[in-house]
């Protein structure tokens, strides 16, 4: 009798136990999904030792660092019409002109 009460019902639920703690390790909480990509950016910029441990830790909280200013949409796009300009080596009135159109294409 003691096998049959402990046996069937233990093991269904360890199995219940073991689906439920699975299906926990599969879902990432939001925290951990952020962990998750702000170690696959310190990766994928090399960042080492204490550069690396800055780099997560101003990345978890979602604060720029105290030397990085926010950059506004606006500026970020005035830096890349500028670097595009920059790699076409446009002077003069022809970079005045790529600007003023890369710049009206973000509006």
């Amino acid at each position: 009798m003691s096998t049959c009460l402990t046996s069937k019902p233990a093991t269904t639920e360890k199995a219940a136990a073991a689906a439920t703690t699975g299906a926990a390790v599969a879902t990432a909480t939001p925290q951990q999904q952020k962990m998750a990509d702000c170690n696959k950016e310190a990766g994928t910029k090399n960042l080492k030792g204490e550069d690396r441990k800055t780099f997560m830790s101003t990345c978890l909280t979602g604060k720029p660092a105290a030397n990085e200013k926010a950059v506004t949409p606006q500026q970020q796009k005035m830096a890349e019409c500028n670097k595009e300009a920059g790699d076409k080596a446009l002077k003069g009135n022809d970079r005045k002109t790529f600007m003023d159109t890369c710049l009206k294409k973000a509006a």
